[in-house]
Parts: structure tokens; C-alpha cells; sequence
């Protein structure tokens, strides 16, 4: 089941919007397919990204795959937390969060996927 108050991406990152800022993670589907998550790359604080850039990578025992900003805008917090303890990622995917992002175009976020509709996409 997908959180209802959470916005997905067709590349299976969960989005929390509060304000202007986007909380960034990966979905449980996801982390089920990865397998379990070894590593992350995540940006410093003050990167900026355009939707859909590729924002750092995820790495498990099968695979390494790219992790895609969902808005534009600028990082300013990281999930430090995750390097130390990657495997959160596969316990808890709905709250560990990699990054915040302050958007540029909030509007953005009406194009993401609700829960209904990322269910369907995972069907």
C-alpha cells in the first residue's frame, strides 16, 4: 500500500510537499526491486536540479541505479543518516528520506503521480 499523502514519480520516488520544500526518498516498490540498498550518493546542501536531473545514486547487492530530482530547485538538507545506515532505506523506505528540496517551480509538483495512480503504474 502507498502512502495517500505522498506524491510518486514514474522512476518510484516518493515526494512529501509541505510549503515550498519536497522531501525526496525512495518507494517500497522500489526498494523491493533494488534488493538490499549497500550505499547511497546524495548531493551537498546547495546543489540545484531541474526535474528529472539525476541527483545521486543508489547502489544495493544488484544493482546500481540513479536517483531523479522529482521538482526543480535546491537541495537544502541531506539524510546524512543514510550513509551510516543505508539498509533504512529497505526497512522504513517511506521515512527515509534522502534529500529536501526548496522548489523553484512549485507547480511542478501538480504533475506527480497520487497514490492511485502509482498503484496502477506498479500493477
Amino acid at each position: 500500500m502507498h502512502p495517500s499523502d505522498l506524491k510518486y514519480t514514474k522512476d518510484h520516488e516518493w515526494v512529501r510537499i509541505a510549503g515550498d520544500q519536497a522531501r525526496v526518498g525512495i518507494t517500497d516498490y522500489a526498494q523491493k526491486q533494488l534488493g538490499d540498498v549497500v550505499y547511497l550518493e546524495l548531493p551537498e546542501p546547495g546543489r540545484s536540479f531541474k526535474k528529472g536531473d539525476v541527483f545521486g545514486t543508489i547502489e544495493s547487492v544488484k544493482a546500481v541505479s540513479e536517483l531523479y530530482s522529482p521538482v526543480s530547485g535546491e537541495v537544502v538538507e541531506v539524510n546524512t543518516q543514510l550513509a551510516q545506515r543505508p539498509e533504512s532505506v529497505n526497512t522504513a523506505p517511506h521515512d527515509a528520506w534522502m534529500i529536501v528540496v526548496k522548489m523553484t517551480t512549485p507547480a511542478e509538483a501538480d504533475d506527480l503521480l497520487d497514490a492511485a495512480a502509482y498503484t496502477q503504474l506498479t500493477r
